[in-house]
C-alpha cells in the first residue's frame, strides 16, 4: 500500500505532499511575515525571541547556526542581532520564493554577510556531518513530509554538544480558550489570508496542519528517537505554541 501523509485535513500520497506545500508557500511568500504579525497580534515576535534566547549565541566566540525552513530570514536575523561578530547563520529552505524574500531582506540590512541562503530539503541537507553549533526551525517542521528524516538530518549536522531548538504550534490547554482559538483559526485566519494575500485556502491548510501535528509529549518522543538527549519542551500563550529542545551529546 502506498505511503500517505497529512496535508491539512486530507490524506495525500507521500510523494505529493512536498509539491502541495511548495504551492502554499509560493502563494504566501511575499506577505508571509506580515501575515504572521496580523494572525498572532505580534505575539510571534515574543515566541521567536524565546527561541533565540534558548539558542543563546555567544558574544565573543565563533558560533554557527543552521536555520531550517527559514527562508525569509526572520529567525536568522534575530540570531545575528543577538550574537557577536563571529556568529554566522545558514538558512536552508526548499522554497525559492521564500528564499528570494530572505535575500532581499538581507540586502537591506547591515551584517548581511553573516547570513547565507541555500535551497535545500530538510530531509536531505547538503551539509557535512557535525557542521553547526545549533540548529533551529520555526513553524516549519509540521510542513515536512517525513518529520523523522528532518529530525535525523538536524541531529546529523550538529556538532557534539550542539543544540536543536524547534518552535511550533501546539494544542491549547486552557479551557474556553481552546474553543475561541478554534473559531479564530478556522474562520478569521482564512478570511484574513484572503484579504491580505488573496489566499484563503493556503491559510486554511496552515490552520489544519497545526491540528495534525503531534502533541508536545509525542514530538518529544520523536526527538529522542532521532538521537537527541536532554529533550524538553515549554508551552507558551496557553499552549498555542511550544518550544522544543534537544542536544547532540
Amino acid at each position: 500500500m502506498a505511503e500517505t501523509a497529512h496535508f491539512g485535513s486530507r490524506e495525500v500520497p507521500l510523494q505529493a505532499k512536498q509539491a502541495l506545500v511548495d504551492d502554499v508557500f509560493h502563494s504566501v511568500a511575499r506577505r508571509y511575515d506580515l501575515m504572521n504579525d496580523l494572525m498572532s497580534f505580534g505575539l510571534h515576535r515574543a515566541w521567536k525571541d524565546a527561541l533565540v534566547t534558548a539558542v543563546d549565541p555567544p558574544k565573543t566566540t565563533p558560533f554557527s547556526v543552521i536555520d531550517i525552513a527559514g527562508g525569509t530570514g526572520d529567525i536568522a536575523f534575530r540570531i545575528i542581532d543577538r550574537g557577536g561578530p563571529r556568529t554566522v547563520v545558514t538558512v536552508c529552505d526548499i522554497n525559492p520564493d521564500m528564499l528570494e524574500v530572505g535575500r532581499g531582506r538581507a540586502m537591506a540590512r547591515a551584517g548581511a554577510q553573516a547570513v547565507t541562503f541555500s535551497e535545500a530539503n530538510a530531509e536531505a541537507l547538503p551539509i557535512a556531518e557535525r557542521s553547526f553549533d545549533a540548529a533551529t526551525i520555526a513553524f516549519g517542521i509540521r510542513n515536512v513530509p517525513r518529520i523523522e528524516r528532518a529530525l535525523a538530518e538536524a541531529f546529523r549536522v550538529l556538532k557534539i554538544g550542539g543544540r536543536f531548538v524547534c518552535l511550533e504550534f501546539s494544542c491549547v490547554d486552557v479551557p474556553a480558550l481552546d474553543r475561541l482559538y478554534d473559531f479564530y483559526s478556522f474562520n478569521v485566519i482564512p478570511a484574513l489570508g484572503r484579504m491580505v494575500v488573496g489566499e484563503a485556502d493556503s491559510y486554511r491548510y496552515l490552520v489544519e496542519s497545526i491540528r495534525r501535528f503531534p502533541k508536545p509529549q509525542a514530538f518529544a518522543s520523536m526527538l529522542r528517537a532521532a538521537g537527541f538527549a536532554r529533550v524538553s519542551f515549554q508551552t507558551m500563550s496557553g499552549g498555542i505554541v511550544a518550544l522544543h529542545s534537544g542536544w547532540r551529546l
